[in-house]
């Protein structure tokens, strides 16, 4: 849940694009056109989608966790399956009501649906998605890029979004193959995901280029917002692709490389953000924003001391002794 922080940060990166091509250039600053209560209520969105996919997986996976992991609070007896239903459902309602107040506000009714689209694929993905390899680690990359759109369904810069479907969806495919998952990924899968990838980035070009090559009539180049800032975040995609080197190199074990590498490559997201940020925003909103990826580090190393200490606590179990 520490990972929060990667959603919080998805979303703010997208509210500052969209108020920097919502401000005119005629001196009208980013505070005028950014508003505190969409900020507030773009973070409860954020916070109530993430909470509420990392709930329900907990739900699903309870007779699983019982038996793999059980100084879990489900299974452990902390928290009861009740209470687990009605906190899920909370921030599940908290999200929708977030995205029905932005929606108002906004004035774009297409924030709620984006919201509601985002909740289904994370309870598809809980449910079935997760089981179905390929697919799923197609859907992670789709959660990520609506729930980045959720802001701005405008698109002012669809590369944002788009590289942040691009990088989860890779990463996690590379993170199963690295932990050895089951079922094993093979080559059918690979070409699935990539194939999959593929196509929803080809169609997300092309339905932009013509909305507002044919719609608006901005030149194409406008239309795409190809500008020499992409560059950087280029550069951020080079970086990640050298710290996943880095990694598999230095440790050695395979599956603890693919842990690493998720989440190394989930806090990385962050860095995409800053860079978007500061190339078509500012660099002073930018670097308030790379204030999450401490924040958000920090966080997971406190949860993670934290679960080592509860586990601690707990009661010890055992196995009965085959005769």
């Amino acid at each position: 849940m520490a990972l929060v922080f990667t959603a919080i940060s998805n979303s703010f990166a997208a509210l500052l694009l969209l108020a920097r091509w919502k401000a005119p250039e005629d001196g009208v600053s980013l505070r005028q056109v950014l508003q505190v209560e969409h900020v507030i209520v773009i973070a409860l969105i954020s916070i109530g989608l993430y909470g509420f996919g990392m709930s329900l997986n907990d739900l699903i996976d309870r007779r699983r966790d019982s038996q793999l992991a059980p100084h879990r609070p489900l299974p452990s007896g902390r928290i009861g399956v009740v209470t687990a239903h009605v906190i899920c459902v909370l921030l599940g309602l908290i999200a929708l009501v977030g995205g029905a107040l932005y929606s108002r506000w906004a004035g774009n009714p297409m924030s709620f649906l984006l919201v509601a689209g985002t909740g289904i694929l994370i309870a598809f993905y809980d449910l079935a998605g997760k089981y179905l390899v390929a697919l799923g680690l197609l859907t992670l990359g789709l959660i990520r890029f609506f729930h980045a759109t959720i802001p701005a369904p405008e698109l002012p810069l669809l590369w944002h979004p788009l590289l942040l479907l691009n990088h989860v969806t890779v990463l996690s495919l590379i993170a199963y193959q690295w932990e050895e998952k089951r079922p094993p990924l093979t080559r059918a899968h690979w070409w699935a995901v990539l194939s999959g990838l593929a196509t929803v980035n080809l169609l997300s070009v092309a339905l932009v280029w013509y909305r507002r090559t044919f719609l608006v009539d901005d030149p194409w180049t406008e239309a795409l917002r190809l500008e020499l800032m992409l560059l950087i975040p280029i550069a951020c995609v080079l970086g990640f692709i050298a710290l996943a080197i880095y990694v598999r190199r230095t440790v050695t074990n395979s599956r603890e490389a693919g842990q690493t590498l998720m989440l190394y490559g989930l806090l990385w997201v962050i860095v995409y953000d800053v860079a978007f940020v500061g190339a078509f925003v500012g660099w002073q909103p930018a670097l308030a924003l790379l204030v999450l990826l401490p924040l958000a580090y920090a966080s997971v190393q406190l949860m993670r001391w934290w679960g080592r200490l509860i586990a601690l606590s707990q009661r010890p179990g055992f196995k009965r002794a085959d005769a």
